[in-house]
């Protein structure tokens, strides 16, 4: 190192003086200072990233929500009224479905998916054409659900089916019953059989939920009995104990549901009401217990279908929703139970102030 200015070579007493840079080393004191002050701000940062990413997949799962939205609307406009979810029909040998594809495959053409649309035979059943249900549709995907993968076998395609992040509002807990009969619906914007038209939503479209969010492969219970008959509809359940859902002993015991976008039954691309949003519905009521969703028989059983199938999100403190205008609202947790069945019929006549 050079010296800046001159000094004497010699101090008074006659000792040589050397221009020196010495650099002073961090006392242990100093160390530790800084790297509290570094913890601080890595303590405020984390939490600010955190909260940045939080909203931006928030707000890219809404994004996906009006673009189906927009699909919706438009085939209301072109065929004055909604897609069903899924044909059934009672046959000698019991309940078939000449149609079982979910609405989402019904009105691919207005989101910009007209060439899938058009490799679709209607004809015939969802899991005869893996060439279609196998292909992932981003817009089906909320950017924050970590279960983004297919499932099932095939061997050209690699595997079968893709999950869907989003699911059709299909009522209160009704979802298809008297299926000797005249195949009574639920309450809710769609329904298996049934398309309704803009005339029957006289709760309003702005307050009738069309979509909301639910977890891929979410765990299913389902009694061993799908072929019982109520003679006397069931009660809402209020609670989840209610529902008197034994334990899981084990994961391969689970049947998942929303897992597969193109089949039209409540397990894979309906939500129902019954249950606030994402209200933990316990396997054997343990907090330890699994989540689940119930379907006391499916819509292709001769049973009646009664369903708590929950909305259900990765997004913290509520869920994503859309209703039958188009717009989107973020729905908290909390919201009233007597609120959110309110917004799933689309004739109840409740009066209520939408969140």
């Amino acid at each position: 190192m050079f010296c800046l200015f001159a000094i004497p070579a010699t101090t008074p007493l006659g000792r040589s003086r050397v221009c020196q840079l010495r650099r002073k080393a961090f006392s242990l004191v100093e160390l530790l200072v800084v790297i509290a002050l570094v913890s601080l701000l890595a303590g405020l940062l984390v939490p600010a990233v955190q909260q940045a990413r939080s909203a931006a997949l928030r707000s890219g799962c809404s994004n996906n929500l009006r673009q189906i939205g927009i699909g919706f609307l438009h085939y209301l406009d072109l065929n004055d009224k909604m897609p069903h979810n899924g044909d059934y029909r009672l046959g000698p040998n019991g309940i078939y479905f000449p149609n079982s594809w979910s609405a989402f495959g019904r009105f691919l053409p207005l989101i910009e998916q007209d060439a899938m649309f058009k490799a679709i035979d209607f004809d015939k059943g969802y899991w005869t054409q893996p060439q279609v249900t196998s292909i992932r549709i981003p817009s089906f995907l909320c950017p924050a659900e970590p279960n983004d993968r297919g499932n099932g076998y095939d061997p050209v395609h690699g595997h079968q089916y893709w999950p869907a992040s989003y699911a059709l509002n299909l009522g209160t807990w009704m979802v298809l019953s008297n299926k000797s009969g005249t195949m009574r619906t639920g309450d809710g914007a769609f329904g298996p059989n049934r398309s309704y038209r803009s005339t029957q939503f006289t709760d309003g479209m702005s307050n009738t939920l069309a979509l909301a969010e639910v977890k891929a492969y979410t765990p299913r219970f389902q009694p061993a009995d799908t072929g019982k008959i109520y003679l006397t509809p069931p009660a809402i359940p209020e609670k989840p104990s209610d529902l008197a859902i034994p334990k899981f002993e084990t994961v391969a015991q689970e049947s998942t549901g929303h897992g597969i976008w193109s089949a039209g039954q409540v397990q894979e691309t309906g939500f129902t009401t019954v249950f606030t949003p994402n209200t933990r519905v316990l396997a054997g009521g343990e907090p330890g217990g699994v989540d689940v969703d119930y379907v006391s028989a499916a819509e292709f059983h001769l049973g009646d279908t009664y369903a708590a199938v929950t909305s259900r999100s990765h997004h913290p403190g509520g869920v994503n929703t859309l209703m039958l205008d188009g717009s989107g609202r973020f729905v908290s947790d909390k919201i009233r139970l007597a609120v959110w069945r309110a917004m799933g019929t689309r004739a109840g006549g409740e009066v209520f102030e939408a969140p």
